[in-house]
């Protein structure tokens, strides 16, 4: 259901459109809600809800929560709402590759590139840059400084909170702070955000639209995945953000130039000595 709720939503009037955004926004509360109570949080009418159920195909709201509570139900918590419980090896791995491109277009599809070039331009002037998160978030930031090492700036990463406050504390207006949440509703995430921007550094956030942590940052780089990761493994998301981390890493080589780029050959030059000779097949 939230998948055709997408997929329906340039289809869509402006307030209907708003109703489903809300739905996509808090699938869970909207199946628990009464129609006055969606249709308040939505800002539109009760008659303009029960047009949006309709347009879905139901025959009504009762209807249509009943659906909407049975797609959300479909696949088996703690693992990927697209799986169901007696799929196939073949056929969950479909679905997962399926969900994984689907997810990374959308994404692609919805992403501001005004603000990637802003964020591209601020990594590109910072004295020092950070990246944390934490959880599967933390592996995010852990490969976006892995990236960034080569590049002949001071760069910090760790998944230990009180490092991370006290880098936030200790910052200074020339460095770059990149917080990374799903969610955007990590407290952890936010007070760091705080902490930096108080000492005048820069925070941009890799995070959803409308989270608390988005609301914080100094640039938000914000990624529509429809995937709630309150219960289901992070996937798409966790695709979408080093797929996010790729595009500024990208972004920082070509705004440093050719002359900058002599540098990554020679620390690919050096990394050589480190493997095994390529066999010839």
């Amino acid at each position: 259901m939230l998948e055709h709720i997408q997929a329906q939503l340039n289809a869509l009037s402006k307030s209907e459109r708003k109703v489903a955004e809300q739905i996509l926004a808090a699938p869970q509360q909207a199946m628990h809600s009464s129609i006055a109570t969606l249709a308040r949080a939505a800002d539109v009418s009760e008659p303009t809800v029960n047009r949006f159920c309709h347009r879905m195909g139901t025959r009504g709201f009762p209807d249509f929560k009943l659906r909407l509570a049975q797609s959300l139900a479909k696949g088996p918590n703690w693992v990927s709402r697209d799986v169901e419980e007696n799929d196939s090896v073949e056929s969950y791995s479909h679905k997962i590759f399926d969900s994984a491109l689907a997810g990374l277009s959308h994404v692609r599809q919805q992403l501001d590139l005004q603000v990637i070039d802003q964020a591209v331009l601020a990594l590109t002037q910072a004295q020092k840059i950070a990246f944390f998160g934490l959880g599967a978030s933390a592996v995010v930031a852990h490969d976006a400084t892995n990236k960034f090492l080569r590049f002949n700036l001071p760069v910090i990463w760790s998944e230990d909170i009180v490092i991370q406050r006290m880098s936030c504390i200790n910052s200074g207006p020339n460095d770059v702070f990149v917080l990374i949440s799903h969610t955007g509703r990590t407290k952890n995430m936010i007070e760091l955000a705080r902490l930096a921007r108080v000492n005048a550094s820069t925070v941009l956030a890799i995070t959803s639209p409308g989270s608390p942590l988005a609301a914080e940052a100094t640039l938000a780089l914000t990624l529509d995945v429809p995937e709630d990761t309150d219960i289901y493994l992070p996937m798409v998301s966790r695709l979408a953000q080093l797929t996010v981390v790729d595009v500024l890493a990208t972004g920082f080589t070509l705004e440093r130039g050719a002359a900058f780029r002599e540098n990554l050959k020679r620390v690919k030059e050096a990394l050589k000595d480190s493997r095994l000779e390529k066999r010839a097949l």
